[in-house]
């Protein structure tokens, strides 16, 4: 009984040796460097290349070359914000009051559904907070012309970015 654990151990043991590379010669002209190595082995068939597969049109989208989100920054930029997502596509501002009312705040929710110039990509949101004490406060979503206002400001000043950065190009 000994002996066949002994055997079957050590055909598991060369198995799981031979099989990591322990007994493989290397080839000491491969070189170290990644580009080289993968330049070799396209050259001798061992790899393939997704070089040229692309087409080289690719369109990088950075937070600088959108027009609908710079516009919405340089519109907003009076207000303290809280929440800038490019990536997520909004803005959300501090609650900001006038000097005129200490117990009435706004609070803009700017969402960019889609990076076109079009009312339809943009959405605004404006709440509105109102207290009486410093623990009794409502907030509720208002339509007031801001909400237009600056929807309007944002598409308007996009549409001057988009016009400057085609003129440049």
């Amino acid at each position: 009984m000994k002996k066949t654990r002994f055997i079957i151990f050590t055909c598991i043991l060369f198995f799981f040796l031979n099989n990591c590379g322990l007994y493989k010669k290397v080839d000491s002209s491969v070189p170290i460097q990644g580009e080289e190595r993968a330049r070799k082995n396209i050259e001798e068939g061992r790899g393939i290349s997704l070089k040229n597969l692309r087409g080289g049109s690719t369109n990088y989208e950075f937070s600088s070359s959108n027009p609908m989100w710079r516009a919405g920054l340089e519109i907003l930029d009076f207000l303290p914000l809280t929440t800038v997502d490019y990536s997520g596509g909004i803005i959300i501002t501090d609650w900001y009051s006038s000097q005129n009312s200490t117990n009435e705040s706004i609070k803009i929710t700017v969402r960019f559904l889609n990076n076109e110039i079009a009312t339809s990509n943009i959405k605004v949101i404006v709440h509105s907070r109102i207290c009486k004490n410093s623990s009794d406060c409502s907030i509720k979503e208002i339509n007031s012309s801001i909400k237009s206002e600056l929807t309007k400001s944002i598409l308007k000043k996009a549409a001057q970015y988009q016009a400057e950065s085609k003129k440049n190009n």
